[in-house]
């Protein structure tokens, strides 16, 4: 067992990407990252390749790593095709480093890559129906009807137009958080205006305007409480990085500096709890294992990625995480804890609200901002002095929470 650092990251632009391939997304993303590394592509010992939806796509069911990363040199060593719904890329990079932890390899390479636009829409938008159990899509719909009952919906704040399912499962886990804990839309609204003002510092985000809290408020329904603004964009983007032993770091050509030690990565799978049952949320558990393998707690964290697929995501899992009071995510935001320069600057990246949301890639753009972060080399969005980052990225629905939680804990 060794130390593992991450001695590369790279992150294509995250956004609407027409005119462009799977594959051209990849090489952007692997040789950005090598180059990052010092690296060159004969050096990797493993890949593990993160991609959700190319087969309801495109059709490429199988051997997808194989087939995106062949063109680009990455042959003749083991590839691993990771999908792990939303939690995808962050369980690439899992993989990657208890791989190299494990002794099988000095580099290895995690890239998560996705490409969800289309001009048809309704298998755009169907792409996300296979992240929840299929053989019980009424149950699940009852259990976050039943999460949402209490909270009076006003007329016209359901949209018209098609959208995720998984708005819908939000805004169960919204109308819970309103009845038990007085959390309000005003609150939500605050996070999302964060986020974006977050995402005019960054220049790989999708979306680049920031949105003032009445304007969130006002912006266009998808389903009570949550607006437009408050949920994450369908997108297309790639994200990676090359982890690495002390003995794969001798020979790359990086700057030990910038390289970044992982003190935690852990996976949490669900489990079937009480809806208030909130000690047992899969976060909570998955980040207590984390803070005791890294020797820190919560209060020692600088920097955080959530994974805010929607407004509520965020409070969801800052509470989740420790880094604020069971109930107190919403009255957080408000108080500006969690914006630059507040006490615990949150999604500085912009979140998947802004950044975007590629699901295969998600993880590993939390990961590249958290390394970003922790270089000193964030430039508009830097958190000054950051020398601990925690990242948390959930995947799919199973009962009433996420099917799958990540949490990673980097630092110097």
């Amino acid at each position: 067992m060794s130390d593992v650092f991450i001695a590369g990251v790279s992150m294509t632009h995250f956004g609407k990407h027409l005119d462009r391939s799977l594959k051209d997304l990849t090489g952007e993303a692997l040789n950005a990252a090598l180059a990052d590394a010092g690296c060159d592509v004969g050096m990797l010992e493993a890949a593990f390749f993160g991609n959700c939806v190319q087969g309801h796509m495109e059709g490429q069911d199988m051997v997808r790593g194989e087939i995106a990363l062949r063109p680009f040199g990455v042959e003749g060593i083991p590839v691993v095709n990771v999908e792990n719904a939303c939690a995808t890329a962050s369980t690439a990079f899992h993989m990657a480093v208890n791989y190299v932890k494990a002794g099988a390899a000095d580099i290895a390479l995690a890239i998560g890559v996705e490409k969800m636009f289309s001009q048809d829409r309704d298998r755009m938008f169907s792409a996300f129906d296979g992240a929840w159990d299929v053989h019980d899509v009424e149950g699940s719909k009852a259990r976050f009807a039943e999460m949402a009952e209490g909270v009076e919906v006003p007329d016209g704040s359901t949209s018209p137009r098609p959208y995720s399912v998984f708005m819908d499962i939000y805004a169960g886990f919204c109308r819970m958080h309103m009845r038990e804990f007085g959390t309000t839309q005003e609150q939500l609204a605050t996070v999302a205006s964060k986020n974006h003002e977050h995402s005019t510092r960054n220049p790989l985000s999708q979306y680049q305007k920031a949105f003032s809290v009445d304007e969130v408020l006002a912006g266009a329904p998808i389903t009570f409480p949550l607006t437009v603004p408050m949920c994450s964009p369908i997108s297309d983007g790639a994200a990676a990085a090359i982890v690495c032993n002390a003995a794969g770091m001798k020979r790359l050509q990086a700057n030990v500096d910038r390289s970044m030690r992982v003190l935690a990565s852990v996976i949490q799978s669900g489990s079937n709890r009480g809806i208030t049952d909130f000690d047992k949320h899969a976060s909570r558990l998955a980040a207590l294992k984390a803070y005791e393998k890294a020797g820190v707690g919560p209060a020692d964290m600088d920097v955080a990625e959530v994974h805010d697929a929607t407004a509520m995501g965020e409070v969801l899992e800052m509470e989740a995480l420790g880094l604020c009071e069971l109930g107190d995510g919403g009255p957080a935001a408000m108080r500006g804890e969690t914006r630059l320069g507040g006490r615990i600057p949150t999604n500085p990246s912009g979140g998947l609200e802004s950044k975007g949301h590629p699901i295969g890639a998600t993880g590993l753009g939390q990961i590249y901002e958290m390394v970003t972060q922790l270089r000193g080399e964030a430039d508009k969005r830097q958190v000054e002095g950051a020398k601990l980052a925690i990242n948390q990225n959930g995947g799919g629905i199973c009962g009433i929470e996420e099917a799958v939680t990540c949490v990673n804990i980097i630092g110097h």
